[in-house]
């Protein structure tokens, strides 16, 4: 992993945590594996452990390590690294990608929440006129009894949100062509269409993996079927949304979004959603940080132990999944 990656992830308690299960290289973390060093390192590894900025595990990498059995990647998507060659060697891997859902879908649900109570906008208009609106003068759309909340695509963060809504008195739609009507009943969900997702939910919130089938799948179309005043929330990636469209739509003040991710990321400083009204932009702060990276290497040690012991990944990386996988 990068140096800043493991400055921030790997904390004396981290790393304790995982010298408990395996024997760790000394630190610094690997973050080239040319290195004499790093050959040196690979040589007897069995397992590596990974993180955001780790170079590709190549076959130049894999002769370097012939022993090398498995990865186990402290963050979620593994497209960055693990190469052909992985697979081809048989190399197992794991990643934190489920623990790495839990703060995307916290942030999620907190969204949901404050925007059906309209809190941003109305701590706005507060701010500005310095006294208390008409609270019985509120109108029936605000609130959040009784909403319906639409999640394009059951994927790890999506059903967690779904998990998460249950105490809630809200209406729950999905939309993913990949689960059955079954499926989406065990959830808690109604199966609907693409369109009907948009057209009947007063949130939508956005957990589609960035794939070539799901770039711009949230059209323009789509966009201006969504009910006057609705909210679309995005944690997944940018460029499933038509950047062009969205700002169109938000600037007409025809829906409110909550933007985790925006097509380009940082979108340019003179992009008319900065000072838009209706939406609101963060800087890809919903996965783990702080604190959370704590749950991350907490997996990680726990896939080990698992692994040492003979029991396999409880949260293995399939080859057959990636083409459904961020």
């Amino acid at each position: 992993m990068s140096r800043q990656t493991a400055d921030a992830v790997l904390t004396p308690e981290a790393l304790a945590g995982l010298a408990a299960v395996c024997d760790l290289t000394p630190p610094p973390a690997l973050d080239d594996f040319t290195t004499p060093r790093a050959h040196a390192a690979l040589a007897d590894a069995e397992l590596l452990v990974t993180g955001w900025g780790c170079p590709p595990l190549d076959t130049g990498v894999l002769a370097a390590a012939p022993r090398l059995r498995a990865v186990v990647h402290t963050a979620g998507s593994v497209r960055g690294h693990i190469t052909e060659a992985c697979w081809e060697r048989g190399v197992e891997v794991s990643s934190a990608a489920a623990a790495n859902a839990l703060p995307v879908a916290e942030y999620t649900v907190a969204m949901i929440l404050l925007s059906g109570k309209r809190v941003l906008e109305r701590a706005r208009d507060y701010r500005r006129v310095r006294r208390r609106d008409d609270w019985l003068g509120t109108p029936p759309e605000v609130g959040n009894y009784g909403r319906t909340v639409g999640i394009l695509s059951a994927s790890l963060i999506g059903r967690r949100v779904i998990d998460l809504l249950r105490p809630y008195d809200l209406r729950i739609l999905l939309h993913d062509p990949y689960v059955p009507q079954a499926e989406a009943t065990a959830l808690g969900a109604e199966l609907v269409g693409l369109g009907e997702l948009f057209a009947a939910s007063d949130t939508v919130s956005v957990h589609t993996p960035l794939l070539p089938s799901t770039r711009g799948l949230v059209d323009r179309t789509l966009l201006r079927s969504m009910r006057p005043g609705a909210a679309l929330i995005n944690t997944a990636r940018g460029a499933v949304i038509d950047q062009e469209a969205l700002t169109e739509v938000l600037l007409a003040g025809r829906i409110r979004a909550m933007l985790d991710v925006t097509e380009p990321e940082v979108l340019a400083p003179e992009h008319p959603l900065w000072e838009c009204e209706h939406a609101l932009i963060t800087p890809h702060l919903a996965g783990s940080q702080g604190n959370e990276w704590h749950r991350l290497t907490a997996l990680a040690a726990s896939e080990i132990a698992r692994w040492a012991a003979g029991n396999g990944f409880a949260h293995p990386v399939r080859r057959e999944r990636l083409a459904f996988l961020a």
